[in-house]
């Protein structure tokens, strides 16, 4: 059994996005021979909202560490509130204790935040273990580019500056990396291109469905808190965060939602949209997204936003007790939305919107045949698509009994969370082999 060292700032009770990642590779990695660490974030020093029910997913033997991060309270007077920057002196200093006192044979830093991933050059030098960096999202992508933290997604000083910093430290991570992993393969392929990195590895390892997640909902049923699904209404549900460049293509949704109601007005006063978590922020303060856009296309009366984060079980309930699900994607091609695998394995009616080369468009095509979905590209925007949309959902709408999305269970598992966990312990093997030769020879 070969051991594994990975550093993950997000964890649960963590409710961030990025918790995801090493909450369903680790527990999956002993049955590929690799024996995790994951060295993370005490929980006293997130900032968001803690999850009970999301901690209890973890499996008991699972290898947690955990060490503290600089008080936001403190650090924002200086204008730093990112968990990756705040922590990076007390991951660093633990994970030199870990490699000082054991033997581990492949070390994986997983971004966001991005951060800690330049521990991994350092560590790489010192201690000679191969080191892996893992993108949950592009370092360098669009933010600061073609959209940012100004009025309406606009590019501000803020986004240009941290554009400009990630221009600078991405290459020395990179660099130093023995391999590449990422959600989609075009972020790996962006990476290698941007840096000359050509030869090295680089693996897609999107996010994996687990399927004891939903079982634990199935097992133990409740109301989801929400909306009654047995009211009438067909409750059409979107979970996850609505990203800058996703708002062209929720416009073209709310547009066929605007010929719904000019053609079929009985099927639009069944309709009923619900979005949950589309600011990524679990403050209850949290700015709205959809509905605004649903004022200004008149759809507004169809449409109830829950703009903060909710709990990660509290959108499995959700998603198991829709009438169906919406699923959005991004004018970018490489978008590979994480909300995917939860929405097949709720088994409930998919409408999903996306981008040609996303690669979600090919994983629907092979585990949900049955799924709708609509293409967008270059030539034919995702507001060009508004027919299309409106056929989609008045056909979905006109099934009264919601038909659950028939899934091709081979093709489901080979994107479960423990097939991802293969992938991982395959390039591991691959770096630690040569690695573990060079160490034995010095």
């Amino acid at each position: 059994m070969r051991r594994l060292l990975l550093i993950s700032p997000h964890f649960p009770p963590d409710t961030s996005a990025g918790t995801h990642r090493a909450r369903l590779l680790a527990p999956h990695l002993p049955a590929h021979g690799w024996e995790p660490t994951v060295l993370t974030v005490d929980p006293r020093d997130y900032e968001g909202r803690l999850d009970p029910e999301l901690a209890a997913l973890v499996p008991e033997g699972l290898r947690v560490l955990r060490c503290r991060a600089l008080s936001a309270r403190w650090t924002r007077f200086l204008g730093i509130g990112d968990l990756g920057l705040r922590a990076l002196p007390s991951l660093a200093q633990t994970a030199v204790r870990l490699l000082s006192a054991e033997r581990f044979d492949a070390l994986v830093i997983t971004i966001y935040p991005t951060y800690p991933a330049l521990l991994g050059p350092r560590l790489r030098r010192r201690f000679g273990v191969p080191f892996v960096l893992d993108y949950q999202d592009p370092w360098v992508g669009s933010w600061g580019e073609s959209v940012g933290g100004g009025p309406g997604g606009a590019v501000d000083w803020k986004s240009r500056a941290s554009r400009a910093l990630a221009l600078r430290l991405e290459p020395r991570a990179a660099a130093a990396a023995d391999a590449l992993t990422a959600v989609s393969a075009a972020t790996c392929a962006a990476v290698q291109a941007r840096y000359g990195l050509s030869g090295v590895p680089c693996a897609e390892i999107p996010l994996g469905a687990e399927p004891a997640d939903f079982e634990q909902v199935r097992e133990r049923p409740r109301p989801n808190g929400f909306f009654d699904p047995d009211d009438g209404l067909f409750h059409l549900c979107y979970v996850g965060t609505l990203l800058p460049l996703g708002f062209e293509t929720l416009r073209g949704f709310f547009a066929a939602v605007a010929l719904l109601r000019e053609r079929r007005p009985a099927l639009y006063e069944r309709l009923s949209l619900r979005f949950f978590g589309t600011s990524n922020q679990t403050t209850a303060g949290a700015p709205e997204r959809a509905l605004p856009v649903a004022r200004e296309l008149g759809v507004a009366d169809r449409v109830t936003e829950v703009a903060p984060r909710i709990g990660y079980l509290d959108a499995v309930r959700v998603q198991t007790q829709a009438s169906a699900l919406l699923l959005l994607g991004s004018s970018e091609p490489h978008y590979t939305a994480s909300k995917l695998f939860p929405a097949l394995l709720s088994r409930r009616p998919l409408l999903a919107l996306y981008h040609e080369q996303s690669t979600v468009v090919e994983m629907l095509r092979r585990a949900a045949p049955t799924a709708r979905c609509v293409t967008y590209g270059e030539t034919a925007r995702a507001g060009d698509r508004v027919e299309a949309v409106y056929e989609a959902l008045a056909a979905l709408l006109e099934k009264r009994a919601a038909e659950p999305t028939g899934l091709d269970s081979a093709a489901l598992a080979e994107l479960s969370a423990d097939a991802m966990a293969g992938r991982l312990a395959r390039l591991l093997d691959q770096v630690a082999g040569p690695m573990a030769g060079r160490r034995a020879a010095a």
